[in-house]
This record gives C-alpha cells, structure tokens and sequence, in this order.
C-alpha cells in the first residue's frame, strides 16, 4: 500500500481536522525513525498514517483497533502493519515486537502531547517547544490530561531510548513539517 492509499482511507473514515493532523504528526515522528534506522519508510509511513483510522467510528476500547483491524484486512493493509497497529492499544494483547511496533506506540501519545504544548504557547508553534518544558507540563495532570504520560515513558524504554532524547527527536522531526502539521505558529506581532 501506498502513502497515498493509505492517506485516502484516513480521508474516508477521519472527519475531524485535528485527528488527521495528529495522524500526520505520528507519522512524521514514525517516519523519521524509520529513516534513523534505515527501515522501510514507506511501511512505516502507512504504519502511522493508519493508526487511529477507526477512532471516530469506534472511539470506545477496546472497539479501537480491534473492529478497525478487519476493515484495513478488506482494504488489503498487510499483516505486519495491521499488527503494528493493535499493539499500539494496551489493551489489545498484541505484544510489541518489531521497532516498528515499538516506534508506534513510542510517539503515538508523545505526538499529541507535542501538538497540544505547541498550541498554548506564544505563537502557536513547534517551534517553541523544548524538551524541559515538555517535561514540565508531563507533571501537570490537568494539561492535555487525555495524554497517558506513562505510554509516553513506557514507549522511550520499550523504544530502548533515553526519554529526553526521544523527545528532541520528535520535536525535530515535527519541526520540519510543521506547515503541513498546522504547528508553524502565528508570526509575530508588529511592535
């Protein structure tokens, strides 16, 4: 499957402006592992670009990826990424095996976080993020409190990285698509 096959059955199934970016921003973090690692960056593209596909048709676990899994299975998503993407869920019983199981669930929940740091600073931007403000607001329960800070833990050692590097990484990578990911921030004001 292509990116952009995959980009058109996001379309099909996600309504919701702010879902697709977050599908955009995992996938720009995925993808830049990928590309560290010297995987298939096109896999893993599809990988993340799918991920929460099912979210706004089942928004309920374990509903979401377990009902999602046989309609990507009829769209002919090969075994490998539908298995990437159950194990992305706790829940799902889906052991994480393969770094591109592991990068998945690492910067799904990280991803988000990144976005919704990015939206009350300043200008709106990526570009202001910085590891320890992120590790800031990680403490403080009532910011983003739908984000699991400890999937975010969890994913940097399952992903055998150093947390604070981690999520550089992702910051680096999300900066350099933040047009695309609408996290370019407000220019500023004229004084």
């Amino acid at each position: 499957m292509t990116r952009e096959e995959a980009w058109a059955i996001v379309c099909e199934f996600v309504q919701n402006d702010a879902l697709r970016r977050h599908a955009l921003a995992v996938e720009t973090c995925v993808v830049a592992y990928a590309r560290k690692l010297g995987a298939d960056e096109n896999k893993w593209s599809v990988t993340a670009l799918l991920h929460d596909f099912d979210w706004e048709i089942h928004p309920n676990s374990p509903d979401h990826p377990m009902k999602g899994e046989p309609i990507l299975a009829e769209r002919g998503v090969e075994q490998e990424i539908r298995q990437a993407i159950l194990s992305h869920a706790n829940y799902s019983g889906v052991p994480r095996v393969s770094p591109l199981e592991k990068t998945l669930y690492a910067c799904d929940e990280l991803a988000g976080f990144l976005t919704a740091i990015s939206y009350v600073k300043p200008g709106r931007s990526i570009h202001e993020v910085e590891v320890k403000g992120v590790r800031r607001k990680m403490k403080d329960k009532a910011f983003a409190r739908n984000v699991n800070r400890e999937d975010i833990v969890e994913g940097a050692r399952e992903l055998g990285v150093d947390l604070d590097e981690h999520i550089a990484f992702c910051i680096a990578a999300m900066q350099a698509r933040a047009e695309e990911l609408g996290l370019q921030g407000n220019p500023p004001a004229a004084s």
